[in-house]
């Protein structure tokens, strides 16, 4: 079967990763150490692939932007201390290398740092199956288009070759605002509904569906 797609743009957390209760929670760490209101997690989980300063105004209303460095350093240490129990969800690894192998070019993009994403590549193993990366502090942030385009130019594939997955709405979002088909996993930060109401090519509420999905129709 002809390739639908030449390049597929993962997420990271909550989508490849189930790290989704593991932010959250070092958010709300990170606010308590503090003495800043602890964000319910429904809340904390909303701004999982945010740009950080969109994130933290989000979570944090009303909270001064010269506390948010507070804020950072708080939750990079909850978040270090936690990071390596959050596992890939079952078949990526699988998966990834079988789309590898059938010709399709995968990239990530998301709003991690750059220190981040290279520390858990490292650690799964997982760097050479991606053709090409973007962080959040490399392109405006989701739902900005920019980590699209970019990833787009650097490797030559036209925006009708190109699919987006993810798990929240900022990650349909930037599709959208690429002009690029879009997958929900609804297994990951956000509701079904939300992610519904933004018009994905199809939705999957666990991983091994979108994984089958990709492998039979991207």
């Amino acid at each position: 079967m002809a390739r639908r797609f030449d390049l597929l743009v993962f997420d990271w957390d909550g989508t490849l990763m189930d790290s989704t209760a593991v932010i959250a929670a070092s958010l709300q760490a990170a606010c308590s150490d503090i003495g800043l209101p602890v964000p319910a997690e429904e809340r904390a989980r909303h701004i999982i692939g945010l740009g950080l300063h969109d994130a933290l105004r989000y979570v944090l209303p009303g909270v001064p932007p010269a506390i948010y460095p507070q804020v950072v350093e708080r939750y990079g240490h909850h978040f270090r201390s936690r990071e390596e129990s959050a596992p890939l969800f079952t078949g990526v690894e699988e998966t990834l290398r079988a789309l590898h192998a059938a010709g399709h070019m995968l990239a990530v993009a998301t709003g991690k740092s750059r220190r981040g994403l290279d520390r858990v590549l490292e650690r799964t193993g997982l760097a050479s199956l991606f053709h090409a990366t973007r962080c959040g502090e490399e392109a405006a942030n989701k739902p900005a288009p920019e980590m699209l385009f970019d990833l787009q130019s650097e490797l030559g594939v036209e925006k009708t070759r190109t699919l987006m997955i993810g798990d929240t709405t900022h990650d349909l979002q930037m599709a959208q605002n690429a002009g690029v088909a879009g997958l929900a996993a609804a297994f990951g930060a956000h509701p079904r509904e939300q992610l519904l109401a933004l018009q994905p090519l199809d939705c999957f509420d666990e991983p091994q569906a979108l994984w089958t999905w990709l492998i039979r129709h991207a």
